[in-house]
């Protein structure tokens, strides 16, 4: 599962390999009111830059990603998100 960050958390290429958990919180418009799935948390790798403009959050979640926590129709969502250091 993988991911890509916006230019905060990315720092020039830092965030590159660093995972992150990051669940669904809710819908970000009318759309779709319920979009968060039943198992709403995905662990993803960080690796691409999401550029601005065209990055619209902090995590840009692969398609695979995204459809595990969310119904894919809701196009965008809030969500959570914390590093995690596996071992």
């Amino acid at each position: 599962m993988i991911a890509a960050a916006n230019q905060d958390l990315w720092q020039g290429g830092a965030a590159c390999g660093k995972n992150f958990q990051v669940t669904c919180t809710g819908a970000t418009n009318q759309g779709v009111p319920h979009p968060c799935t039943d198992t709403p948390t995905v662990n993803v790798m960080i690796t691409d830059f999401c550029p601005p403009p065209g990055c619209k959050g902090d995590l840009d979640l692969s398609h695979e990603a995204f459809s595990i926590i969310a119904d894919p129709r809701a196009g965008g969502i809030k969500i959570s998100y914390q590093e995690y250091v596996t071992n």
